[in-house]
């Protein structure tokens, strides 16, 4: 087996996936063939390799991006301790608004008022649907909901695109280490995770930033599996409860995202909530197997809607496509 195979793949995978930042897709590729550097990354606990933890660390520490990749080396390499700190402190809450152009569909499908609850919410940014303008590119032409500042998003397939905004009677979350949006050296942290070339990103997490500054929603600290059942309970004193989840489940170990899966299943089916998802096609195969096959080499994220998949969509929510 090839040396660090596990961390080699991780950071070719990521290099596909980050095609659109130059810096970080050639930083990934080249860490995938640096025996050095991926020697550096397998000494840290396995949560903590993630190539966005670690490029954001190094940039929190002053290495250049957009850069060259000699700079990241010399700086993970020569560490004396204060960057293995950030990343063993840190985590990657980026909390990305953009996927708000993919999930808004999602929650049309339900009948409001409706209480959002999101797990793994971080700062609880996503929180805020209808504080939002979108633009669907569709085939047929645009589709706008909302006013300025419009959140892009190219549509394929029969996707059921909303004419109004989401009605939210009531926004909460659970969160093992909530981001603090009052807080500049926590806020500073998630503008640093945004990835480099992409200052639409970044603009787009400072409005986000100042929306839930104004209005915070409650976010219950703690682990998302124990505190559901109660978090839903209160939710559903103000409206349709639905359970929402986009780049959360893939952090947690595989055990517990198989508890996650089987407790949210037993809510629906009780009745409790629904449920919308937005994870990597490999972080609940019990979702992904509901819809058509995914090409290996096709990195997508999949959306699903009480446990099943109804589309494929862009990890930062710039592309929908409907398959359900």
């Amino acid at each position: 087996m090839e040396p660090y195979a596990e961390v080699v793949e991780s950071y070719r995978r990521f290099a596909a996936e980050a095609a659109d930042s130059p810096t970080f897709a050639a930083w990934a590729a080249a860490v995938a063939d640096d025996s050095e550097v991926l020697a550096w990354i397998r000494t840290l606990p396995d949560i903590k390799q993630q190539p966005n933890l670690v490029f954001a660390a190094a940039r929190h520490h002053g290495v250049p991006a957009p850069g060259p990749y000699d700079a990241l080396r010399a700086a993970l390499l020569g560490d004396t301790g204060p960057l293995r700190a950030t990343i063993l402190t840190r985590a990657t809450q980026t909390n990305e608004v953009g996927r708000l152009a993919t999930l808004v569909p999602a929650f049309a499908r339900f009948d409001g008022p409706l209480a959002l609850l999101e797990v793994g919410t971080s700062a609880g940014l996503c929180l805020y649907p209808d504080r939002w303008g979108y633009r669907w590119t569709t085939d047929a032409g645009d589709v706008v909901l909302g006013d300025d500042p419009l959140l892009p998003c190219r549509v394929k397939g029969p996707a059921p695109l909303p004419d109004r905004l989401p009605e939210i009677a009531w926004r909460g979350g659970i969160d093992l280490h909530p981001v603090d949006v009052t807080d500049p050296d926590e806020t500073d942290w998630l503008q640093t995770l945004v990835w480099p070339e992409q200052d639409d990103r970044r603009d787009h997490l400072v409005r986000a930033i100042e929306i839930a500054r104004q209005d915070p929603p409650a976010i219950v600290r703690g682990d998302l599996v124990e505190e559901l059942p109660a978090a839903v309970e209160r939710a559903a004193e103000h409206g349709t409860v639905v359970v929402f989840h986009s780049a959360v489940i893939a952090y947690l170990p595989p055990p517990r995202r198989a508890d996650f899966d089987a407790l949210i299943r037993d809510l629906v089916g009780d009745g409790r909530c629904h449920w919308v998802s937005n994870e990597g096609k490999r972080v609940l195969p019990s979702v992904t197997a509901t819809g058509p096959p995914i090409p290996e080499e096709h990195p997508t994220f999949v959306l699903g809607i009480d446990g099943r998949m109804v589309a494929q969509t862009h990890g930062h929510g710039r592309a929908l496509r409907w398959t359900g």
